[in-house]
């Protein structure tokens, strides 16, 4: 994959790509990701950018929620899960709890370890 370096910053592309957690977000690109956030929903879809704020975007992303569904037989409610497609969305920094990738265990050491970038 080539790199077109910023005009106005010729030494752009040289000092982004050879930072340690670039190359680890490039690691994670077009994989899936769940993402948590503080009000309870999980979002699940392709890791499409992450921006210098943190914020995440993903792609053909579905929106999981836990709903109240109320019980015949017993007067407390059971929980059950709600989803919908969204498509293309942002999640803040701020709202994220939780980060996942969805892969097997030797993809995930693979993730973690810079050497072989």
């Amino acid at each position: 994959m080539e790199e077109i370096p910023d005009e106005d910053n010729p030494d752009s592309s040289k000092s982004s790509s050879s930072s340690p957690l670039v190359k680890r977000a490039r690691k994670l690109l077009y994989r899936n990701l769940r993402v948590g956030v503080t009000d309870g929903r999980v979002f699940v879809g392709k890791f499409h950018c992450l921006d210098k704020q943190g914020n995440i975007i993903l792609y053909d992303a579905v929106e999981y929620r836990q709903i109240a569904k109320p019980s015949s037989s017993s007067a407390s409610a059971s929980d059950c899960m709600e989803h919908r497609s969204l498509g293309l969305i942002l999640i803040s920094a701020r709202v994220r709890t939780s980060c996942h990738v969805e892969c097997s265990l030797d993809e995930q050491m693979s993730l973690l370890s810079l050497g072989d970038a």
